[in-house]
């Protein structure tokens, strides 16, 4: 999820907020073989909003975080998942101590860029003094998990797995999933479902989603409690289809993770 171990470099910082701005959970801990089963016609309505989601391959996200008081947080931006995850989000940084170290970094607003080998997190100048005048962090998948094990290995797995049809997969994954009623969501009539997931270190949390008559995923609240406190996330998800273009960020403007912890640059900044 999002806590941080201490002494532990503040550029790690931006990995774990990239995962809390799209999904707050995006996997259950139960085997397949061991989830409970949701009643046959919601598991069907479930399954046609996976389906319909996952074909649309890309929409406009907005989305509020809180975790305890560690983190507050917004992002916006646009993602799409057709070949690999791809997309750009910008993320903005309203309170907690995550903020506080973002601003000791000279920034507390940040762009993500994912791309399908690779995540990619714009830091601020006082970063930048640090690692020779570059401002972005290249976070390759494949360098997580040598880096950091099966730890690193998950990390991989969420940030390539984010997309919005995953969390009506963890949905169906709950005992207790089951339609709650019909309601408005930004001025559309939408289907919402609610369940509660367990979700790998963490306690049980909710998950409630808002469906369109499209069969689409237009609005996603989790709530919980993680080592870090309450956990709290609401994203909404409109535009679907909507073209997305990712560029990879200038090569002499990029630190590589890897190269970071080699060189031991930040070791100690906290």
């Amino acid at each position: 999820m999002t806590s941080t171990r201490a002494r532990r470099p503040a550029f790690w910082i931006a990995l774990p907020t990239a995962l809390t701005a799209l999904a707050a959970c995006t996997s259950s801990d139960q085997p397949e073989e061991d989830r409970p089963t949701p009643s046959r016609a919601v598991t069907a309505a479930l399954r046609t909003v996976e389906r319909s989601t996952d074909r649309a391959d890309s929409a406009r996200v907005t989305s509020t975080t809180t975790v305890g008081s560690a983190l507050s947080m917004t992002a916006h931006g646009t993602l799409a998942w057709g070949d690999g995850l791809t997309g750009t989000l910008t993320i903005t940084y309203t309170g907690g101590t995550t903020a506080e170290t973002m601003r000791r970094l000279g920034t507390t607003s940040m762009e993500a860029r994912y791309l399908p080998d690779a995540y990619y997190a714009r830091m601020g100048e006082a970063f930048a003094e640090k690692a020779d005048g570059r401002h972005w962090i290249k976070y390759a998948y494949d360098d997580l998990k040598n880096l950091a094990g099966s730890s690193g290995a998950d990390l991989a797995d969420q940030m390539r797995g984010n997309a919005p049809h995953t969390s009506v997969k963890l949905l169906l994954s709950a005992a207790d999933v089951r339609k709650v009623g019909e309601e408005t969501v930004s001025g559309a009539h939408t289907t919402r479902y609610s369940g509660t997931v367990r979700v790998e270190g963490a306690t049980p949390q909710t998950v409630d989603i808002w469906v369109d008559d499209r069969d689409l995923l237009v609005k996603k609240v989790e709530k919980g409690r993680t080592a870090t406190g309450a956990l709290t996330q609401t994203a909404y998800y409109s535009d679907y289809g909507v073209k997305t273009a990712v560029r990879k960020p200038p090569e002499g403007d990029t630190a590589d993770l890897k190269d970071l912890l080699k060189r031991g640059a930040l070791d100690g900044t906290s």
